[in-house]
């Protein structure tokens, strides 16, 4: 990727970030076990929002953050781990910060 196209992406995942960002805090706030629909619906706006995090990680210049990738990752997981609860994804998150 040239970095023209690489800055353009980042340049463009901040305003898609915005509109998430944006989404998520208009909507209203709600308790999982009262309105887990609404619960629900307001976790995917924050698993959107980690999402985009992420390929701004991936996308700047020079070497990858692993500090940034892990904790970018340890969000996804952690968020997605409702999602998908028979997948273990929330005690992968263990993995990420023990030593290699």
């Amino acid at each position: 990727m040239d970095e023209h196209t690489r800055l353009t992406c980042i340049r463009n995942a901040w305003d898609i970030h915005q509109t998430v960002e944006d989404s998520y805090h208009r909507h209203p706030a709600c308790n999982r076990e009262t309105d887990p629909d609404a619960w629900r619906e307001r976790q995917r706006f924050l698993l959107a929002d980690m999402a985009i995090h992420l390929l701004q990680t991936a996308l700047q210049p020079g070497a990858i953050d692993l500090e940034k990738l892990k904790n970018n990752v340890h969000a996804i997981l952690t968020i997605s781990d409702s999602f998908l609860p028979h997948a273990g994804l929330k005690q992968a998150t263990d993995k990420l910060y023990s030593a290699p």
